[in-house]
């Protein structure tokens, strides 16, 4: 019989179809190949073909926009907000608008056009995450920003339009209204309960004697599909200690988020036959003191089935595997140890 769950955060419903849940197997879909035919302006050489970096790694030195990188970090050819102007906030009636200041940055992972986060060296990997952290700090000093979100979209059907794997940062001059919602669940929780609830989920997943949604662990984090996804083979890595922001990560914390962030999409790719995905890292908004309650985190969603009209008439998701089928899925699956 289909179950509705209630997600402890947001209190968004879910409905988990338990009488037609379906196996990785089940799903249709065209899998993620990298063909590399074709010009690429993210491929080494091409610096030229890209506006001017904001910043990159250069093990061995050399100049800027030129070779010699392995990361590199450009603004968007075609931003979805602009970083010059006032915001101008006006209104026109009962209506609200500002002018769409913002900054949209795109984070090129490699200078490998077939490689992904998945076969990336985990070295590679860690590189890409502190150049998340850089890039946050330095857009958290401009006042006019208020949230600042990583996004990886992977596969044409997750919207990347351009196959050589990158992430993407986008600031915005508002907090989301999906970031708002978890944030002030969590302060909900935490005035009710004086405890933060993503700590009480991890207590709750890993104390459970069958850890049915545990899917792993390492000395930093914890991977979990969470009590009410809204996507099949929806995973939410975790970190351990109590932190509201994702920049005020330590090294050691890189060190262990780096191969468990391989190994999962190792795991997906395993198990789904390299799906199209989208993660996203939801951090503490920007000058809001959070750290009470609020817990960063990295979502993983592979793209499996379509948001449909009941889910945009109602809010709800229709999720066709329940997590508990997932996570035992992706334990299961044989990779390669990260290096």
């Amino acid at each position: 019989m289909p179950e509705l769950r209630k997600d402890p955060i947001t209190g968004r419903w879910v409905i988990i179809a338990t009488d037609r849940a379906k196996r990785p197997t089940d799903f249709i879909r065209d899998k993620v190949q990298i063909r590399g035919s074709g010009f690429c302006p993210f491929c080494y050489g091409n610096e030229t073909k890209t506006p001017p970096e904001i910043q990159a790694y250069r093990p061995n030195g050399g100049s800027r926009n030129s070779p010699g990188w392995t990361l590199r970090v450009v603004p968007n050819k075609f931003p979805a907000l602009g970083i010059e102007g006032s915001m101008n906030r006006q209104g026109e009636g009962c209506y609200d608008k500002m002018n769409g200041i913002g900054a949209h940055e795109v984070i090129i992972e490699t200078p490998d056009h077939k490689s992904t986060l998945a076969t990336m060296p985990v070295h590679d990997v860690e590189d890409v995450l502190w150049a998340y952290r850089d890039r946050i700090i330095d857009l958290k000093k401009d006042r006019r920003f208020k949230y600042i979100l990583i996004f990886k979209n992977h596969g044409e059907a997750a919207g990347a339009s351009l196959e050589h794997t990158h992430s993407q940062l986008i600031a915005l001059p508002v907090v989301p209204k999906r970031v708002r919602e978890e944030v002030d669940g969590s302060r909900e929780h935490y005035n009710f309960k004086e405890r933060c609830i993503f700590c009480d989920i991890i207590r709750q997943e890993t104390e459970d004697e069958q850890k049915p949604r545990l899917i792993a662990e390492n000395q930093d984090f914890v991977v979990l599909s969470p009590f009410a996804p809204r996507f099949p083979f929806e995973m939410w890595i975790v970190p351990k200690m109590h932190q509201c922001a994702f920049e005020e990560s330590q090294k050691h914390e890189f060190e262990q988020l780096a191969p468990l962030l391989k190994e999962m999409l190792q795991r997906l790719d395993r198990v789904l036959d390299y799906p199209a995905y989208n993660y996203i890292i939801h951090t503490s908004p920007v000058a809001e003191s959070t750290e009470d309650y609020y817990h960063w985190h990295l979502e993983i969603m592979p793209k499996l089935t379509k948001v449909a009209g009941f889910e945009w008439g109602t809010g709800f998701y229709i999720n066709p595997t329940p997590p508990e089928e997932s996570a035992k899925f992706l334990r299961g699956a044989a990779v390669p140890v990260a290096t």
